[in-house]
């Protein structure tokens, strides 16, 4: 389900840092008001929408916050899985379960 709301970016904002294009948050994608959707914005944040569904949710938050303050958002094993694949609109079809692995 797509959510448009400045709000609840500026509170994600508040943990992750300035700048957020979209989130997912499950099973949400949510999606400020200055953001154009496109069909390549929404599979990146479905593709993290089944990261999270296979990490059970709280080891994917807890995963991603580490990483994130270690490595930064680009080298994140989940966002280098999404970038990778956003444009492919059939990947989630042939995604193997745990894919990001492979993005360690």
């Amino acid at each position: 389900m797509i959510v448009i709301s400045n709000r609840l970016i500026r509170l994600f904002e508040v943990f992750l840092g300035g700048g957020i294009k979209a989130i997912a948050f499950f099973p949400f994608i949510i999606i400020p008001t200055t953001t154009k959707i496109n069909a390549v914005l929404i599979n990146h944040e479905r593709i993290h929408l089944r990261q999270q569904f296979e990490l059970l949710l709280l080891p994917f938050y807890i995963w991603y916050l580490i990483a994130l303050k270690r490595k930064g958002y680009i080298s994140i094993s989940f966002e280098r899985e999404a970038f990778k694949n956003e444009k492919n609109l059939k990947y989630l079809k042939t995604r193997r379960p745990f894919a990001f692995l492979n993005y360690l």
